[in-house]
This record gives C-alpha cells, sequence and structure tokens, in this order.
C-alpha cells in the first residue's frame, strides 16, 4: 500500500532509484524517474473526462533540492548543443532557466515575461496562452534590453514543463520573430506526447532539439482511486 501524501509533500525529495514501482497501478502519486535511476513523487491530476489522468510537476514549490537534481540533470544535456544564452519561459519556466544557467555557469540568464512594463515594444511580443490557464488572454514579450544579449547568440529555450505544447510554441514564434532559432529546447518534463505533433508543424527540425529530465504518460484509471499507463 502506497503511503498518502499531503499536498504541500509532493516535490520535496529526491529518493534512490528503485524505491517505488513503476509498472502501476498508481494511487496518490507517480514515481517518475532520473536518467541516473533516481525518483521524483509527481501527484496525480485527474482531467476533465474522468478516465484519464497526468503527473504533475509545479516546479517552484519544489525543494531547493529537488531544483538542484532537476538543473543538475538537464544542464548537461543543454551544454552538449553549446548555448551562449539561456532564455526561460514564464512563469515556472524561470525557476529551472535560473537554475541551469547558474549551473553552466552563465552569470545571468534572459526571462521572458507577461507583465508588459512602459518601456516594451509590443512588436517584441507574441500571444501567449497555457494549458493550465486556457482562459487567460496574455502576451509574451522579451525586454527590449535584453535584446543585446540574444541577437545572433546560440538560445537555449527552456520551460518547466511541456505539455500541450501551446507555451513552447508561443517561445519559438517571439524567437523565430526576432531573427532567432534556438539550438535547443529544454525541460524538466515532457507530460505525455501530445506536443510532439504541434512542435512538428511548427518545424520538422524542432522535436530533435527537445531534450528533458524525464517523460510522464497519460494514465488510465484502473480502478477507485488507481491509475495504470
Amino acid at each position: 500500500m502506497e503511503e498518502a501524501m499531503q499536498p504541500h509533500e509532493f516535490w520535496q525529495a529526491i529518493h534512490a532509484p528503485g524505491s517505488f514501482a513503476e509498472e502501476g497501478p498508481f494511487s496518490g502519486f507517480f514515481p517518475a524517474r532520473l536518467e541516473r535511476g533516481e525518483q521524483i513523487r509527481l501527484p496525480i491530476r485527474s482531467l476533465s473526462d474522468g478516465n484519464h489522468a497526468l503527473a504533475s510537476l509545479i516546479i517552484n514549490q519544489a525543494s531547493f533540492d529537488v531544483q538542484d537534481a532537476l538543473a543538475a540533470d538537464l544542464a548537461p544535456k543543454i551544454a552538449a548543443l553549446r548555448p551562449e544564452v539561456i532564455v526561460g519561459l514564464p512563469t515556472l519556466g524561470l525557476t529551472l532557466a535560473a537554475a541551469v544557467a547558474r549551473m553552466l555557469g552563465f552569470a545571468r540568464y534572459v526571462p521572458l515575461g507577461t507583465s508588459k512594463k512602459f518601456w516594451y515594444d509590443e512588436e517584441l511580443s507574441v500571444p501567449l496562452s497555457s494549458i493550465t490557464t486556457p482562459e487567460q488572454e496574455k502576451r509574451l514579450y522579451v525586454d527590449p534590453r535584453m535584446m543585446p544579449l540574444i541577437k545572433g547568440k546560440r538560445v537555449a529555450l527552456i520551460d518547466d514543463v511541456i505539455s500541450s505544447g501551446t507555451s513552447i510554441i508561443s517561445g519559438l514564434t517571439l524567437m523565430t520573430s526576432l531573427g532567432i532559432e534556438p539550438v535547443v529546447i529544454g525541460a524538466a518534463m515532457l507530460q505525455s506526447d501530445r506536443w510532439e505533433t504541434k512542435l512538428d508543424d511548427y518545424g520538422s527540425q524542432w522535436r530533435g532539439r527537445v531534450v528533458s529530465c524525464f517523460r510522464t504518460p497519460i494514465l488510465s484509471k484502473a480502478g477507485d482511486a488507481t491509475w495504470s499507463v
């Protein structure tokens, strides 16, 4: 029997390889596995149809140990593409982007934003929507003062989770409008494979540039409060 967890207890620890069964069925949490085998317990969120669910990661609620572990896993995968600057997507992608930039020895990173400052240029923005906030109309901005840091540079574009692909497409659209083609896209979690078609439609080169710490599947209802892959 898996132990019950309180909501604030998720994402707080890195567990040794093999600490939790990965075959399912799962109840209460899904054990995501990092490349070296360590596991993180993720809460399971039921989808609106009631028959499917996804594992969830909210990285800015994670412990610093977990954030550091994710950054340490992702950083060498990003480094392999020799980026010159790290660009982070709001909101939760900024936490991971900053940690990865520091892990790679950069003095700073470039955060994109959704809050328009009075000196921003509307031409340096694109529409933005998110799977977690689909009803909110936002725009994705780059601060004009940051342009010298990214123009003509090898850019790594980082988000916390790639799920539907909507947010990462907005980031790529903004970069493309600035004449920038990121050399790598990084995320802590690839949530199912729903994003792949959207990314392929945007450009056949992009899926091969995506790196992550781990993947999680869409889960199907297996019984009362249990889920299977």
